[in-house]
């Protein structure tokens, strides 16, 4: 069951903080994950929700509660 609103409590300038002090790019995670840098960004910008994205965004350390994740990769990342 998909949540009302999942991504609108996203925090774009946190997870741009973070990627900045990893230095990367959201251009690199496009790269890193074969996408276009759109997608990266409109998830970023929490008006989608590609699960790649997000899950390459936890795998590289960003903390979960800047993301506001759907509840199936909450439950992933309980796993």
């Amino acid at each position: 069951m998909r949540r009302p609103g999942v991504g609108k409590e996203r925090k774009p300038w946190r997870i741009k903080e973070f990627l900045d002090s990893k230095r990367m790019l959201m251009a690199d995670i496009a790269e890193q994950l074969g996408i276009s840098r759109t997608a990266v960004y409109l998830t970023v910008q929490g008006k989608k929700n590609n699960r790649k994205v997000l899950k390459a965004l936890v795998d590289h350390g960003c903390p979960v509660s800047y993301l506001d994740l759907p509840e199936d990769l909450k439950a992933q990342d309980a796993a």
